[in-house]
């Protein structure tokens, strides 16, 4: 029998000291711990699947807190059964006694541990509906503020309208132009049609 730790950040620049802490006072080895810095939206993630192929039966895998393993209320409760019936390995949630497979052989104990994992699942969840709730009304207020989303923008140079008058006559070639504003040619033409525009008014 094998002892796995499985540990997921959201992102990158997130910090898995405290989980790889908590496993390794399992017992764990290094070597039998599978990180992924990324979403818990789905489980298409590198480690894991590494993991799932390694997952044997009568392994166990050890995890944090349910929402490490996901946070999609459908594919916990799918992966969950994956691995202790289809697999046929035992599960333990270490800030959760009650989801240890290894203690609840019997038909009662069956019973609740599933009953507490749905309530986690769900609660993983909606914690990551509400966090994307939160994104949008953060980005919405920061655009009533002003704030401004993606790449900046490029400004023509100061010699623009005279390049485009170069340009319209000819004498200048359109790489040429391109080249002596320093836009895209989506962003030059863009710019070219905001000039002329403004001519009208």
């Amino acid at each position: 029998m094998n002892t796995y730790g499985y540990i997921r950040v959201s992102s990158a620049d997130q910090c898995e000291d405290r989980q790889t802490i908590a496993l390794s006072e399992q017992g764990i080895s290094p070597q039998n711990i599978y990180i992924d810095k990324q979403s818990g939206k789905d489980f298409e993630r590198t480690a894991y699947k590494a993991l799932m192929k390694k997952l044997k039966q009568g392994d166990l895998l050890i995890i944090t807190s349910i929402d490490r393993l996901g946070r999609n209320y459908n594919e916990i409760q799918n992966q969950w059964r994956m691995i202790t019936k289809e697999i046929g390995a035992d599960i333990v949630v270490i800030d959760m006694p009650l989801l240890d497979t290894r203690l609840h052989k019997d038909l009662i104990g069956t019973f609740i541990s599933d009953l507490v994992l749905q309530v986690l699942s769900f609660v993983a969840h909606s914690e990551r509906d509400n966090i994307r709730k939160r994104q949008a009304e953060g980005i919405k207020a920061a655009k009533i503020r002003g704030v401004r989303f993606g790449r900046p923008v490029k400004k023509p140079p100061h010699n623009f309208v005279e390049i485009i008058r170069q340009w319209e006559r000819g004498k200048l070639m359109t790489k040429t132009a391109l080249e002596l504003t320093e836009l895209t040619e989506s962003t030059f033409y863009r710019r070219y049609r905001e000039y002329k525009t403004a001519k009208k008014k």
